[in-house]
């Protein structure tokens, strides 16, 4: 996966590769030149006393030196361009791919998970790539090229190449193959903190409400120490692997001058090959550890290549159709036959045989017990869910075979919580529709019974809002949701529980608004409180996923029980 994930976006960079590439290579070779210069200087000039020789061969040293520094700096820079641009061109897609799932895909990956592997795991590719690039070329040169002109300095000290090169690839081998799996305990990990700590800004009131904080900062506290554990004997592996690298390097150089100190006393080595047969020891030595470097990456961003690309390759259960329906022939009619839904490894449906119509204009509202299944049957109509039995159809066309941007643009959704994005009242009111004008945004803040507060604020539309709404009540984050649906002009609005905030007026009212200003439109109601939907054109009353019962009010309270138990329950026996 690590290799098709870099040939598919570094593809795109070819160019810059090839700049990398020469001017990497060109780095390597100035790099693998200088000792025999520096051999030169003190066998020609310095035992010779030739001052114009040892200040030529030094200038011209010089200029080697400035070509291979120059010469590194673009190479790094090229790698870094592609390599950014690669990881920038991962996290789009990852970021679309998700933008395509359905809340099934969503909750299979977790919130937690596809944002670590969005962030962490894109990174580690994108390290990976941008070393390699400049590690690519220069590895095998200084080790393949260093052995060669270290052979040719000095063919008798070779056999110490010999020893020292496997018995360095034998300790990298050893410790790289403990750090792999490490590594996928590490992102795993990571995963499970940014679960924990999603968990605990999310649900903080309930966290402090339930004097619950203790218990949760252990909870994190545990997580972090086994986070803590990984990254410590990733870390000791680390540390391990260069001082024994430095060990061998050193240990090599000490043979070197031990055994051409004996070289030159008999002759047959000069003391500037001795010293360039030296750099060239540790050159090799430093490609082979560039190499056992970059064999150390790999398997890491292999394991977030493979978590990249599961998201990647991930297909969502819904399904867009190649030329889905774009102009629906009855707008704002629904209709649901026999409709039923099963979570994905559960044992038994959540929803089953569920058949109801709502003609364009009509008001239909869904009550039913906690668990009734209520939000997962609205969750079918904008096809945030694929029923598994049954049809689902939205102005006369089967769902799945609608386009899912023309439906979705049909249908206005106000959540059960509600959700409100970082900016301004106007820029998330516009997100429902972006070129509404002020005037249609007060008009559509005027049905949803928000106007009143929204002047109140010091800047009116442009007032700020805080990520997710927290600078605002519960009930003002509901009128803005509906507000913003409403901006959205809809042929169908759903309203999953949206009126639960609100106090018994502010609900009578804003659906007395919403009846009046939006008659051609389709409501979909679902409340818990029966005052919201007694006077809805058609009652669904859903009981343990099984529609148990549809009329209006006054019929359903004399023949349907389970209808009758909510309405006593909430408004008395003589209801």
């Amino acid at each position: 996966m690590l290799g098709k994930i870099l040939v598919r976006y570094l593809s795109k960079y070819r160019w810059l590769l090839l700049g990398v590439i020469v001017f990497q290579f060109a780095s390597a070779l100035a790099t693998l030149y200088l000792p025999r210069l520096n051999a030169d200087i003190i066998d020609r000039g310095v035992a010779q006393a030739d001052t114009g020789y040892i200040w030529r061969t030094g200038s011209f040293m010089l200029v080697v030196s400035l070509g291979q520094i120059i010469c590194s700096i673009v190479a790094t820079y090229f790698a870094a361009r592609a390599a950014m641009a690669a990881g920038r061109d991962i996290r789009a897609d990852v970021f679309s791919r998700v933008s395509g799932f359905s809340e099934r895909e969503v909750s299979q990956f977790g919130a937690g998970s596809l944002i670590t592997r969005n962030t962490n795991d894109v990174q580690q590719v994108q390290m990976l790539a941008m070393m390699g690039a400049t590690m690519f070329v220069t590895a095998p040169l200084l080790a393949i090229g260093g052995i060669i002109m270290a052979v040719q300095q000095d063919v008798g000290l070779s056999w110490l190449i010999a020893v020292s090169v496997p018995v360095l690839l034998i300790v990298a081998v050893i410790i790289i193959s403990r750090m792999v799996p490490l590594f996928r305990r590490n992102q795993a990990q990571l995963d499970a903190i940014n679960r924990i700590m999603r968990e605990q800004l999310t649900g903080v009131r309930v966290v402090r409400a339930f004097v619950r904080e203790r218990i949760e900062e252990n909870r994190f506290r545990e997580a972090n120490t086994v986070l803590m554990v990984l990254g410590r004997k990733i870390g000791s592996l680390f540390v391990l692997l260069f001082p024994l690298f430095m060990l061998i390097l050193n240990v090599t150089v000490v043979g070197v001058i031990w055994f051409g100190g004996i070289e030159i006393n008999a002759g047959a080595v000069e003391v500037g090959t001795l010293f360039a047969f030296m750099q060239y020891i540790g050159q090799i030595m430093m490609g082979v550890i560039m190499s056992s470097f970059m064999a150390m990456m790999i398997p890491r961003a292999a394991v977030s290549a493979e978590r990249v690309g599961e998201v990647l390759e991930a297909e969502s259960s819904m399904r867009r159709p190649v030329d889905g329906i774009v102009d629906f022939p009855v707008p704002g009619a629904i209709a649901l036959e026999s409709v039923g839904f099963t979570y994905p490894g559960a044992e038994a449906p959540v929803l089953s045989d569920v058949s109801f119509r709502a003609e364009p204009g009509e008001t239909v509202a869904i009550v039913g017990s906690t668990g009734a299944g209520k939000t997962t049957l609205i969750s079918l109509i904008p096809r945030l869910f694929d029923a598994t039995d049954g049809t689902v159809t939205v102005g006369g066309t089967a769902v799945g075979d609608a386009d899912v941007d023309a439906l979705w643009q049909s249908i206005g959704l106000v959540p059960q919580r509600p959700f409100l994005f970082t900016g301004t009242v106007a820029s998330n009111l516009r997100y429902g529709r972006e070129e509404a004008t002020d005037a249609e945004l007060w008009h559509a803040l005027e049905i949803a019974q928000g106007r009143d507060f929204v002047e109140a604020m010091p800047e009116g539309l442009d007032s700020r809002i805080a990520q997710g709404g927290t600078n605002v009540s519960g009930g003002q984050r509901q009128r803005l949701a509906i507000a913003r649906a409403i901006v959205h002009r809809p042929r169908i609005l759903i309203f999953d529980d949206s009126f639960s905030a609100l106090d018994l007026t502010t609900d009578a009212r804003l659906r007395q608004a919403l009846w009046r200003e939006l008659p051609d439109v389709t409501k979909i109601v679902v409340a818990q409180r029966v005052s919201t939907i007694i006077d809805a054109d058609r009652i669904v009353v859903l009981d343990g996923g099984t529609m148990v019962g549809m009329g209006r009010h006054g019929e359903l309270l004399t023949t349907n029980e389970t209808y009758r138990e909510i309405v006593e329950s909430q408004l008395g026996v003589d209801a």
